[in-house]
């Protein structure tokens, strides 16, 4: 198989030469793109997680080796989040080669936070399979460049800190309620209220309920930093 003229240049912007150009072809083909004769990207992307999740896991032992469990759990989570691996999709433009079906095409797919992390774990999967863990580690820590040394050591995300907050004060833990839902079915748009057993709640509409939940969390924190 022979790659197009995008992806040899997808593959110059990776920085990594395939052996088997069929696996970045798969790689970059999302589920609405894929038919009997060509595979989707679903499957590497659950490897790809994995093999991210390794990676990071080593480097921050090496780089902090004094760090407990618990320190070093929410800068993993912050290096391996679906948000994190479609930054870094960003800066490799892995948008510009994603093969999309008409329907993510029109609903403007290739800026899909949630489509360009599940590719760029695809991607990690392929180095993996292509040229082996070296390869893999290779490319992520060098894709990632300085996040791992950068991130913050107190990285959890804003639902974990949300939930943290209420733990302490002996509160419920927080609520995520669907509050609405608009645009077409092939891309729907989510409104998510953040509760708290106090009353206090904070709301966000974004295109995947995990973003939405996300922002409600960070905004009701917001909200509670104020206060006190």
């Amino acid at each position: 198989m022979k790659l197009s003229a995008e992806l040899k240049a997808f593959e110059a912007r990776l920085g990594y030469q395939f052996k088997s150009p069929k696996l970045l072809s798969e790689a970059v083909t999302h589920a609405s793109m894929s038919t009997p004769n060509r595979d989707d990207n679903q499957r590497l992307e659950f490897l790809g997680d994995r093999v991210l999740g390794l990676v990071m896991a080593e480097a921050l032992l090496n780089l902090d080796k004094g760090a407990s469990e618990g320190q070093l759990a929410p800068r993993f989570n912050a290096l391996v989040r679906k948000e994190t691996c479609a930054d870094v999709a960003r800066e490799i433009d892995i948008g510009a080669v994603l093969r999309l079906g008409r329907s993510e095409m029109l609903s403007g797919g290739r800026r899909k936070q949630a489509l360009l992390g599940d590719a760029m774990e695809a991607v990690i999967a392929a180095v993996y399979i292509d040229g082996g863990f070296d390869a893999a580690r290779e490319l992520i820590l060098r894709l990632w460049g300085s996040r791992p040394t950068s991130v913050k050591e107190d990285a959890r995300d804003a639902k974990t800190s949300l939930q943290e907050w209420a733990q302490a004060r002996k509160l419920d833990p927080p609520a995520y309620v669907l509050t609405g839902r608009s645009g077409p079915d092939h891309a729907p748009v989510f409104t998510i209220t953040a509760k708290l057993s106090t009353g206090q709640t904070a709301s966000s509409t974004a295109g995947s309920k995990r973003v939405a939940e996300q922002d409600a969390a960070a905004k009701l924190l917001a909200q509670l930093e104020q206060k006190t």
